[in-house]
C-alpha cells in the first residue's frame, strides 16, 4: 500500500509497547495483519530493553529498537531514583527513531515503551492510534487519549476513560496459531502422554508462573488423587518449576508438570475446564476458543485490572471467579464440581465465544491503514 501523496515508497509503521506476553503477541498479531493488508508496508518496533520483546518480536520477523525505559514502582524502591533519567532517555532516543523511520502512523499497544513513542509521534503531527486491551484502561493510555486518532479497546463502556468519539470496538488480536490451528483431541492427548477421552484441567499462570496457583496445585495433592480419572495440565512457569516439580502433586500420575507450554492450542484442545489469571489476552483466547475457565485475577498488577477483566466475563455468564486468596482452598474442589456440571460448562462456553472478536487484528490493522494513508 503506498502512500497517497508519496507514491515513491511503501507505508511506514511505527508499533511500540511490550513488557509482556499480554502486549506483545498482540502487536505481533496487529503487524500480521498489517502484513497481509499491505505486503510492502515497512513496520519497525520499539520496546523496553531488557524485556521479552527484544527476543519475541525478531523470533516473528520484525525489526525492533530499545528504550532505556521501566515503570514506576509502587513500593519504594531506590530504583525509583532512576525513572527520570531512563524517561528523558526514552525521550530523546523515541525522538530519534521517529527522525530516523519517518512513519506515516504510530501505534501503541501499551507498556513502557508507548508513552515516550506515542509523545514524540503526535508532537509531530504523526497520526496515531492506541490498542486498550483491557476493561480498566491503564495509565499510559489514559494519558495518551487527547493527543491520538484512534482508540481500539476490547470492552464496552470504555467512553468512562476516553473520548467517545476516537473510540472502536475491536476485541483483542490473539495469536495466529490459535486462530488458524485445529488440532483434535487425539493429537493433544498423545503430546500430553494423556487419554483423550478422559476429563482434563489446564492450569497456568503465564510463563513467569503464578504462585498462588503453584501454591494451590501443591495444597490438592489429596483431593486430585481421590480423582485419578480426571488429568491434569499444570504450567509452574519458569520462575517456580524447580519449586514445585517434587511436590506430591507432580508425582501424581494423573498429572503432568510443564515449566512452559509451547503448543498452547493442545492444552487448550485436551482441556474441559482452565484455570488461570485474567489477563487481557487470556481472556481473549478464552473467548475465542470457547473455553470453560475459573479466573483467578492477580492482585498485583496496576489498578487491579485482572479483576475488573474477570468480572466483565462473569457479568456476562462466561466465566467463574475465585479471588486469589481462596485459590488454595477452593479452586481445584470448583473445577471438579465444574466438570461434574455439563449444562453450567456448556453454558460457559457458548458465554464466551459471544464475546470473542476473532477478526480484532485484521480491523485493528484497518484503522491503522486508514490513518496512515491520510
Amino acid at each position: 500500500m503506498k502512500r497517497k501523496n508519496d507514491i515513491s515508497r511503501p507505508i511506514r509503521v511505527l508499533i511500540s509497547g511490550g513488557g509482556t506476553g499480554g502486549h506483545i503477541f498482540p502487536a505481533i498479531a496487529i503487524a500480521d495483519a498489517i502484513r497481509e493488508k499491505a505486503p510492502d508496508a515497512e513496520i519497525l518496533f520499539v520496546g523496553a530493553k531488557g524485556k521479552m520483546e527484544m527476543e519475541k518480536v525478531p523470533k516473528a520477523g520484525y525489526p525492533i529498537e530499545g528504550l532505556w525505559i521501566s515503570g514506576f514502582h509502587r513500593s519504594l524502591d531506590w530504583r525509583n531514583l532512576l525513572f527520570p533519567f531512563k524517561l528523558v532517555s526514552s525521550m530523546w532516543k523515541a525522538g530519534d527513531i521517529v527522525r530516523r523511520f519517518k512513519p506515516d502512523v504510530a501505534v501503541g499497544v501499551g507498556g513502557y515503551a508507548s508513552g515516550p513513542v506515542l509523545r514524540v509521534a503526535s508532537r509531530r503531527g504523526i497520526p496515531c492510534l492506541i490498542q486498550e486491551q483491557n476493561s480498566y484502561a491503564g495509565v499510559t493510555n489514559r494519558l495518551l487519549a487527547a493527543k491520538v486518532s484512534r482508540i481500539c479497546v476490547a470492552y464496552d463502556q470504555m467512553e468512562r476513560y476516553f473520548p467517545k468519539e476516537k473510540i472502536v470496538l475491536t476485541g483483542n488480536p490473539v495469536r495466529r496459531d490459535l486462530r488458524e490451528a485445529h488440532p483434535d483431541k487425539a493429537e493433544a492427548a498423545r503430546y500430553y502422554d494423556f487419554l483423550p477421552d478422559r476429563p482434563t484441567i489446564f492450569v497456568f499462570g503465564g510463563s513467569l508462573g503464578a504462585y498462588r496457583l503453584n501454591e494451590a496445585m501443591a495444597a490438592n495433592a489429596a483431593l486430585l488423587a481421590q480423582h485419578p480419572e480426571v488429568q491434569v495440565i499444570w504450567q509452574a512457569g519458569s520462575l517456580y518449576y524447580d519449586r514445585f516439580k517434587e511436590s506430591d502433586t507432580a508425582k501424581l500420575p494423573n498429572v503432568r508438570i510443564r515449566p512452559f507450554i509451547i503448543r498452547m492450542d493442545l492444552a487448550y484442545t485436551l482441556s474441559d475446564v482452565v484455570i488461570c489469571r485474567a489477563g487481557a489476552l487470556t481472556i481473549s483466547e478464552l473467548c475465542l476458543l470457547g473455553q470453560p475457565a475459573i479466573l483467578v485475577p492477580s492482585p498485583n498488577v496496576a489498578e487491579d485490572h485482572q479483576t475488573k477483566n474477570a468480572k466483565s466475563l462473569v457479568n456476562h455468564g462466561a466465566a467463574l471467579m475465585i479471588s486469589d486468596n481462596d485459590a488454595p482452598e477452593k479452586m481445584i474442589e470448583e473445577a471438579l464440581h465444574l466438570l461434574a456440571d455439563k449444562a453450567l460448562l456448556n453454558n460457559l462456553s457458548e458465554n464466551a465465544r459471544k464475546l470473542a472478536h476473532p477478526d480484532a487484528a485484521e480491523r485493528i490493522a484497518g484503522e491503522v491503514l486508514q490513518l496512515a494513508a491520510k
